[in-house]
């Protein structure tokens, strides 16, 4: 059974939706940061790294506003990415 997701990996998912809904892209490491309280963008990474290890975001790079997006946000028609 995997450890259950900490208050950060639970907010970051819904910030990245929340964020593609509004600018019909995906946020920067920087802004995930702002939008859930973490100060370092080494967190953010760290983070990201573990909620795309269980699946639950993708990114398709690494790069700065790199398609971080949620996988709920997925099936959503493409003009919302």
């Amino acid at each position: 059974m995997r450890d259950p997701l900490s208050a950060h990996q639970l907010q970051i998912p819904s910030a990245i939706r929340e964020w593609i809904t509004e600018y019909g892209e995906g946020p920067s490491v920087r802004q995930i940061g702002v939008l859930a309280g973490l100060a370092s963008t080494g967190s953010v990474a760290h983070q990201l790294a573990q909620l795309e290890r269980r699946g639950l975001i993708s990114r398709n790079d690494r790069r700065r506003r790199s398609g971080v997006r949620s996988r709920a946000v997925e099936g959503r028609k493409r003009e919302h990415l």
